[in-house]
C-alpha cells in the first residue's frame, strides 16, 4: 500500500484533556477546542473520546464545524461557535442547539432578534484586535446585552504561549475592567493561559493545541505518528543528482529511498534538504526537494530497505518538524493530509 499512516492516539488526547483538566484552578470548568476537524485528526472520533474522558462544552470555529460536532456527540453537550451568529446561521443554531460567542453589535441583533430566549455567549477583544467587542462597543450594549443572560463572556490572550510578555497582563487587567461585576461566568484562557496560572482560569478553560500535543503544553502526550511507506530505493552513484533542480548530489554511492508523501499532504517544501526521517532509533536524512507525492531520503546507512520511515515519531513531534519547516505546529498538524490512512488507537490502558 503507497498510503501514509497517520496514528492518532485518542488515549493521548483523552489523558492530555484530564492533566490539563488538572492543572486548572479548583472549581473550573476545563472545555475542549476541536475546531479545524480537531486540528486535523477527526473531530467525530477526538471529540467522542473527549467527551467520554470528562468535557462537556466544546468550541468549534463556525456554525458548519458545530453541525457535525452535534451529530457526532447527539443531544447535551453544548457547542460554542466561536465565529458567532453569522447571516444563515440561525436555523442551524436554532435546530442543533448551538451557543454562538457574539462579537459584535450586529450580531448582538441578529441573535437577540431572530433567537430570543436561546443561549449565546459574548466574545470582548482585550487586545489581540481580532475577534469580539471592544471597549466602548461593550459599554454601550452591556446593559441590554446583560439583561438578555449570556452563558459566559469570553476573550482571547495573544501571546500565551510567552509567559513574559507584556500583553499577558494588559489583556488580564482590561478584560478585569471589562467584566468585573458581571455576575457571569468567564473564560480567558487556552492551553497557553492555563499554564499562565490560576488568575488567568475564571470560571471555564479552553485548552486547544495542548490536547493534541502541541507548544507550550511541554509535558503533553504524544498523539501522533506518521509513518511514510518506502515505494522504491535505489543506488544512486557519486556525482548524480536527486529530484528536482538537483539540489542534492551524491558525494558518494548512496542508497535513496523514495517514500509516499510530499507538500500535497502538509509536508512543507521548506522540509526540503533539512528534515529527518526515522527508521526506529535510526535518523535518516531527507535529501532533494519535497516534490507534491514524493519525498527522497538517505537510507545508506541501513542494513536492509525498511517497509516505512517515520516522520512523526517518538523522536520527531509537531513542533520539532515545524522548527524545521519554520513554521509552528498548529499548520503542521491542521495540514495533515486526508490521503492519509487514518489509525486510531484507543483502550490500550
Amino acid at each position: 500500500m503507497a498510503t501514509a499512516t497517520l496514528s492518532i492516539d485518542l488515549d493521548a488526547i483523552a489523558a492530555n484533556w484530564r492533566a490539563l483538566d488538572r492543572a486548572s484552578a479548583s472549581g473550573v470548568q476545563t472545555a475542549a477546542v476541536v475546531k479545524a476537524d480537531a486540528y486535523g485528526l477527526g473531530i467525530s472520533r477526538v471529540a467522542r473520546a473527549l467527551a467520554q474522558a470528562g468535557a462537556r462544552r466544546f468550541f468549534v470555529a463556525v456554525a458548519e464545524e458545530g453541525a457535525a460536532l452535534r451529530q457526532a456527540l447527539g443531544p447535551g453537550p453544548q457547542i460554542c461557535i466561536l465565529s458567532g451568529h453569522m447571516a444563515g446561521d440561525t436555523d442551524m443554531i436554532h435546530d442543533l442547539d448551538l451557543t454562538p460567542m457574539l462579537n459584535s453589535l450586529d450580531q448582538v441583533t441578529r441573535h437577540l432578534e431572530a433567537l430570543p430566549g436561546l443561549p449565546f455567549g459574548v466574545q470582548l477583544d482585550t487586545g489581540m484586535n481580532r475577534l469580539g467587542m471592544e471597549e466602548p462597543e461593550w459599554e454601550a450594549v452591556a446593559p441590554f446585552v446583560l439583561e438578555a443572560g449570556p452563558e459566559m463572556i469570553m476573550s482571547h490572550l495573544a501571546c500565551a504561549d510567552d509567559p513574559d510578555h507584556g500583553l499577558n497582563e494588559l489583556q488580564l487587567a482590561t478584560f478585569h475592567a471589562m467584566t468585573d461585576g458581571t455576575g457571569v461566568p468567564r473564560s480567558l484562557a487556552a492551553t497557553g493561559g492555563i499554564l499562565l496560572g490560576p488568575k488567568y482560569h475564571f470560571d471555564l478553560t479552553r485548552p486547544g493545541v495542548g490536547l493534541y500535543g502541541g507548544r507550550p503544553f511541554e509535558n503533553a502526550a504524544r498523539v501522533v505518528t506518521l509513518s511514510l511507506p518506502i515505494i522504491q530505493s535505489r543506488v544512486v552513484l557519486a556525482g548524480e543528482p536527486v529530484g528536482y533542480s538537483c539540489t542534492w548530489t551524491a558525494e558518494a554511492d548512496s542508497t535513496i529511498a523514495t517514500v509516499s508523501a510530499g507538500y500535497a499532504d502538509g509536508l512543507l517544501r521548506s522540509l526540503s534538504g533539512k528534515a529527518i526521517l526515522w527508521d526506529g532509533d535510526t535518523p535518516c536524512p531527507v535529501v532533494g526537494r519535497v516534490s507534491m507525492d514524493l519525498i527522497t531520503v538517505d537510507i545508506s546507512h541501513l542494513d536492509r530497505v525498511p517497509r516505512s520511515l517515520d516522520i512523526l515519531g517518538p523522536h520527531q513531534t509537531v513542533d520539532d518538524l515545524a522548527d524545521i519547516a519554520g513554521t509552528i505546529g498548529y499548520e503542521i498538524l491542521t495540514s495533515l493530509s486526508h490521503r492519509y490512512s487514518r489509525r486510531y488507537i484507543e483502550g490500550a490502558a
